[in-house]
């Protein structure tokens, strides 16, 4: 890609990231065309549908987060690494209004632009999931699905503003249900 090119391409990702978190995942292609100061032909060009936007978006994010899987499982011990990693989850989920559907439909359909980074998401989160299962800090009855549909559940939840104010109690609450040895845990107790 030509050195102006690619100038345009970071232009247009921005603009569109600036706009996609301010209106959520129904942001449209003429509103982030306008405010990029180019014409829609010129955003259609480089981002021929919405998926297309959405693909490029999302991927740096999604890269990030099975990256971070990464790091934490060889810094961090399983429960904790899951923890962190669970929380980084949530909190890009939260980042863009409607990404949760837009994830949820690309996880089931091998022909999405997104379906190889939700792979790739997925996979990380279930690495994390067995290796603190298999320490015994983790449920075992979980797998990479339920984790993958709680952590979306979970960013969508505290983006609705009545839940917002509750976000550390929920991440806390759901945490505890994941793991079996955090203080106050149902779980713990009953053993």
């Amino acid at each position: 890609m030509r050195a102006d090119a690619r100038k345009n391409y970071s232009h247009l990702l921005t603009v569109a990231r600036e706009v996609v978190t301010e209106q959520g995942a129904d942001a449209s292609m003429r509103e982030i065309a306008r405010r990029a100061d180019v014409g829609l032909a010129t955003l259609l060009r480089h981002f021929p549908t919405r998926e297309a936007l959405f693909e490029a978006l999302l991927r740096t994010n999604l890269d990030a987060l099975t990256q971070k899987a990464g790091e934490v499982e060889t810094s961090k011990p399983p429960d904790e690494a899951l923890v962190s990693w669970f929380h980084a989850g949530v909190a890009f989920v939260d980042s863009y209004s409607g990404v949760v559907a837009l994830m949820a439909s690309a996880h089931a359909d091998p022909e999405s632009a997104l379906y190889a980074p939700c792979i790739a998401v997925r996979s990380a989160g279930a690495r994390l999931l067995r290796r603190a299962q298999a320490e015994g800090t983790a449920r075992a009855d979980m797998d990479a699905d339920d984790l993958f549909a709680l952590m979306s559940a979970l960013g969508w939840l505290v983006a609705q503003p009545g839940f917002a104010p509750r976000r550390d109690h929920l991440f806390h609450l759901i945490t505890s249900a994941i793991l079996t040895n955090q203080p106050g845990n149902a779980i713990n107790k009953a053993t």
